[in-house]
């Protein structure tokens, strides 16, 4: 009678185990696709846009002959930065968010376990979505403020220095929140994930110290 007692009380608990580790490791799963899934069509909307953008500005600039060389070396080489950093970016976002969105609109239930594991596509696929997100939002923004500026001193810069100094005056500041917020939001986000991670810890101990000390199941299986 012990013998067996022992046994259902194994059973029991290896199958709280099972239910709670497949849980946990899905529901966080399912957490990464939403979050991955957000950054591709972030990512793809931005792009998209800041490229055209840079593009019309090359296009349809007007130079003036008395232009210094190396303002229009400078915007030319910023310019092009900007087009290719966002298609490069639109690019991946393009390839990768089909899969994604195709791999979301499945559900996620228990059934649906296998394929939202380790070696799920936005798993094996997180450091290009991250490249996506940081030459999207981050670097490809700012050079596309020091883009402005240099279309400033372009534009201007024979007829009224006042004016491109003025451009210049503004956005050299935008430039600073820019980055500023870009550290500080990160560095919240690392510390959100580790604090997540913490909770994550402790409910899981929590959970091991309930079954350690007795807890009852559902359908009435107590375990002592």
């Amino acid at each position: 009678m012990d013998r067996s007692s022992s046994y259902s009380q194994w059973l029991a608990e290896s199958y709280v185990h099972k239910m709670v580790s497949q849980h946990s490791r899905h529901a966080a799963s399912w957490r990464r696709l939403q979050l991955a899934q957000a950054k591709l069509k972030a990512s793809s909307r931005t792009s998209a846009l800041l490229s055209g953008f840079a593009m019309v500005a090359m296009v349809e600039v007007q130079l003036d002959h008395g232009m210094s060389e190396g303002w229009l070396i400078a915007f030319s080489i910023c310019t092009t930065l900007v087009i290719v950093i966002h298609l490069l970016a639109l690019m991946v976002s393009t390839c990768i968010l089909p899969n994604v969105e195709a791999l979301s609109n499945t559900g996620h239930s228990l059934t649906d376990m296998n394929d939202f594991g380790e070696d799920s596509l936005h798993d094996r696929m997180h450091c290009y979505i991250e490249l996506a997100w940081i030459c999207s939002t981050g670097l490809g923004i700012l050079l596309f403020l020091v883009q402005v500026a240099i279309l400033a001193w372009v534009r201007f810069g024979l007829y009224t220095r006042n004016a491109a100094i003025a451009s210049t005056a503004i956005i050299l500041p935008a430039i600073c929140v820019f980055i500023a917020f870009g550290i500080t939001f990160y560095r919240r986000i690392i510390s959100h994930k580790y604090e997540q991670s913490t909770r994550n810890i402790e409910e899981l101990e929590a959970i091991a110290s309930d079954l350690g000390n007795g807890t009852t199941l559902r359908g009435g299986v107590h375990i002592a």
